[in-house]
């Protein structure tokens, strides 16, 4: 992706280099350089970045049976059935020896009285084996042992009572300190004065990115109509902070020694309110570049918005070359870089003498020009299109802007209850106002186009179409049509040869959902499922596991197959049968060694594998995840006794095998 995005940062300025003077030519090529710098370094930073390659990192050392020192590294999250941090390994303790150790891991804790008194920077020591972050194995779904990685975490473990002891002594930051106790202050305070779980959860994420209260289906509701930017901090939110902070500061300018102290105090306003703000890679992108915004107008000199942009995403990438993959930089940077091309163009398409409906166009020429560049990585990411995001962002935009400096305002004014309380009162009903808005326009029909599935190929052809006919359009050269018409034919190819490989899959899959039961039977571009209800019915669940398996492999519609053998359960796909053990079962019907190729143990059933067998002939049994584990260890065993092969979901992944 961000060999992409950087070939699209030089491609697309050099549609605008040959109307440039000398000295514009000259900034162009400085950005050339940055960027080819930055693929230099690029796998050097990336060595160096991953943790694992340090001689002390925990996922070098054997931690069974050993005594870990580590250091809770930010306050604890409240989830369902456990609280939940991240910690920083310290050392590994084993027989009165001390061997430093280094990286993270996530902590799990029961919930009891003890656990909520954790706090950052408590250091503890667990006497519990560390377990490595591992993914569901599920074909299309979330990385997360990678999401994990890229943040140098490799293991979690879930801890009880008398499996931690707190230590006296605390390895606190005080700069960290003071941020976590910021966010929790405004945190406490937006709850106090804005009433209602799903307004006050979305405050707290628009004005410091604090999401842990944010209501999932409000989410999803600003994601299908294209407006979820709002809720992430990012350059809106930094512009407007921005603006505040130049308005507060401009009479220092008049003062003796204000042109110096300034910029510092506009800078340290920025970089302080990121921070708090989480620090993302797109609000840490924004501040870098309001920054060099801020020195350039210092030095009276005027930056290149491709100098800033290259040297920006350079910067953030020696400091964390993961960020390369993360989701929210991807599309900050593309956005910026569709703005910044694409915006005039778009916008003197139009002529509007009336001043109102100017500034109107102009909403709607930034909202267009942003998404040139960022609907191909989108679609990639979540596989869908939001048809009425302009509608959304008309009313979405200057609302969220307004509410924000309400927020502020709010903050400014708590230490004065009776107008913190007026002014949290007209904020609930503005965001109440917002989100129902966005959740009537997200219910009309056809507001999302969904199941978009485009491979990496396609994603290159998509943004080498836009290149070229940027080049043709822009600069009136025509080679960028037969360019443009080669990217689609390409497109094309790859998409065709993507469909016809749908119509010819044949795969049984056994998904890996803890406690849960559930499996997919893929023929073409249909499928039939069998599970538990309960994952039928849960929009959420099938959310996660389910549909990015079937969008993966393009299948719509279900169908429904029968039974085979007269019986319950049993299922025969060209030349595969499979057997779903999911309930005590009269094996006295069978013929002894009836032959079946899989059989799919859930739900616990009392059996043991010498009895199943004196009945079946089965060549592999597969055992998902809603079986417990001590009971899938003691069925393994009794397979490998008698010399059958056996496949465990929970360990091994979900359980992916190509019909016959």
């Amino acid at each position: 992706m961000w060999l992409i995005l950087a070939l699209s940062t030089s491609a697309l300025s050099l549609l605008q280099a040959q109307s440039l003077s000398r000295q514009y030519r000259a900034r162009w090529l400085n950005g050339i350089c940055l960027h080819a710098t930055l693929f230099a370094t690029g796998g050097l930073v990336l060595f160096y970045g991953d943790n694992q390659h340090q001689k002390t990192s925990i996922t070098r050392q054997n931690t069974a049976g050993k005594v870990i020192l580590v250091t809770i590294e930010e306050p604890l999250s409240e989830k369902t059935q456990s609280w939940k941090t991240i910690a920083s390994v310290q050392a590994v303790l084993f027989d009165h020896s001390l061997n430093k150790a280094s990286g993270k891991i996530l902590l799990y804790f029961q919930k009891d009285s003890t656990s909520q008194r954790l706090q950052y920077g408590k250091q503890l020591l667990l006497y519990k084996t560390l377990q490595p972050v591992k993914n569901t194995g599920n074909p299309g779904c979330f990385d997360y042992q990678r999401y994990c990685a890229f943040q140098g975490i490799s293991h979690q473990v879930y801890l009880k009572q008398g499996e931690y002891v707190p230590l006296k002594i605390e390895n606190e930051n005080l700069f960290r300190k003071f941020l976590f106790s910021t966010r929790a202050k405004i945190v406490a305070l937006l709850k106090k004065y804005i009433p209602g779980d799903k307004e006050a959860g979305l405050a707290e994420a628009m004005l410091i990115g604090y999401k842990e209260d944010l209501d999932q289906r409000l989410v999803q509701s600003y994601s299908n109509t294209g407006v979820v930017h709002i809720i992430a901090i990012s350059g809106l939110h930094l512009g407007l902070i921005y603006w505040l902070l130049t308005l507060l500061c401009k009479p220092l300018a008049k003062r003796k020694g204000g042109k110096l102290v300034q910029p510092i105090l506009i800078i340290a306003g920025l970089w302080l309110f990121s921070f708090i703000a989480g620090g993302s890679p797109s609000v840490l992108r924004s501040a870098v570049m309001f920054t060099c915004v801020v020195i350039g107008a210092h030095l009276n000199r005027k930056t290149s918005i491709y100098n800033s942009l290259a040297a920006s995403a350079f910067l953030l990438l020696c400091y964390n070359p993961f960020w390369l993959w993360d989701a929210g930089f991807q599309l900050s940077y593309a956005a910026v870089l569709s703005l910044a091309v694409f915006y005039k163009p778009v916008y003197n398409l139009l002529f509007v003498s009336n001043k109102l409906l100017d500034l109107l166009w102009k909403s709607l020429s930034v909202t267009l020009a942003a998404q040139i560049l960022t609907v191909p990585v989108s679609a990639y990411l979540f596989h869908q299109f939001p048809n009425l995001f302009l509608i959304a962002n008309l009313l979405a935009v200057p609302l969220s802007s307004l509410i924000i400096f309400g927020e502020i305002l709010l903050c400014a004014v708590s230490v004065l209850p009776i107008m913190a309380s007026g002014v949290g009162y007209l904020l609930h009903h503005t965001i109440y106002w917002l989100n129902t808005f966005i959740e009537q326009v997200g219910s009309l029909p056809y507001a999302t186009l969904g199941n978009l599935q485009i491979n990496s190929a396609q994603l290159v052809c998509l943004y080498v179409f836009i290149g070229a006919i940027a080049w043709w359009l822009l600069n009136r050269k025509h080679q960028g049509v037969v360019l443009s018409l080669m990217a689609l034919l390409s497109f094309i190819i790859f998409r065709t040869v993507d469909v016809w490989n749908t119509g010819q899959q044949k795969k049984l899959i056994v998904y890996n959902i803890p406690r849960h039961s559930a499996i997919d039977v893929m023929v073409g571009t249909k499928y039939f499922f069998k599970g538990d209800s309960l994952i039928q019915h849960d929009d959420l669940l099938q959310k996660f596991h389910l549909q990015p398996c079937r969008l993966l492999h393009r299948v719509i519609n279900s169908f429904n197959p029968g039974n085979i053998l007269g019986e319950k359960n049993f299922y025969r796909f060209g030349n595969t049968s499979f057997l779903l053990f999911d309930a005590p079962l009269d094996l006295s019907k069978f013929y002894p060694k009836t032959p079946i190729d899989i059989i799919i143990v859930s739900n616990n059933p009392p059996i043991q594998i010498a009895q199943i067998t004196g009945a079946f002939q089965c060549r592999q049994f597969v055992f998902d995840a809603s079986n417990p584990a001590w009971k899938v260890a003691k069925w393994q065993q009794e397979c490998a006794q008698l010399g059958l092969a056996a496949f465990s979901v929970a360990d091994k992944g979900a359980f992916v095998f190509n019909l016959y």
